[in-house]
């Protein structure tokens, strides 16, 4: 039985969401994004750094949203979710799965850091600004990427688990400026899918 150890508002709602685009029986383990969950010893013992999303797999365990959902389509999908290798889509399929966690996720996270986590009195405004600027130049080549096409590369694939929940999440911060029309209906698809309102709101 797949184990998913989850926290809301966290990478963790991408694993969510793979497992029941899936269809996969799974069991939550619903945490609160709070040290008492999270730095447990308990937890801690499933990842050092005690963090989310965790997944369990008998006796695999493995860390990191990334290579969870790389596991998930390899192990437990009917090839569907990801192109071939031989596929002319494969190499854009990498790129963007990649660019997500490479380029996107890190000025989100100190966006997140900056406005949510920090007190107000430790908060600094020049590095939030700068957060912001980058994550505007990491999204701009995703406006041209989705002109005309429904997903990320192909058919809805493991890239779009990846991005469309860091692109979800750059909207929801106010950083996704509404002149991207290509990229606000790349999400506004995103986003209507029954499996992601399911994940989105656990």
């Amino acid at each position: 039985m797949l184990t998913l150890h989850f926290a809301p508002n966290s990478r963790a709602g991408r694993i969510l969401w793979l497992l029941e685009e899936l269809g996969l029986e799974y069991k939550l383990n619903r945490m609160d994004f709070h040290p008492k969950d999270l730095k447990s010893d308990e937890h801690r013992a499933r990842h050092p750094l005690g963090r989310v999303p965790v997944l369990d797999d008998d006796d695999v365990t493995l860390y990191e949203s990334g290579a969870i959902v790389e596991y998930l389509v390899a192990r437990h999908s009917d090839g569907t979710l990801r192109p071939s290798v031989g596929s002319p889509l494969f190499p854009e399929f990498l790129q963007w799965f990649h660019y997500c966690e490479g380029m996107v996720m890190p000025p989100i996270n100190t966006i997140v850091v900056q406005t949510l986590l920090l007190p107000a009195e430790r908060r600094n405004e020049e590095v939030l600004a700068q957060a912001q600027r980058l994550l505007s130049k990491a999204l701009s080549p995703l406006e041209s990427a989705t002109a005309g096409r429904d997903y990320m590369v192909g058919d809805f694939s493991a890239t779009d688990i990846m991005m469309g929940h860091a692109c979800f999440m750059s909207r929801r911060l106010g950083c996704v400026d509404e002149n991207l029309t290509n990229l606000n209906g790349y999400i506004d698809r995103i986003q209507a899918r029954p499996a992601f309102q399911l994940a989105i709101n656990a």
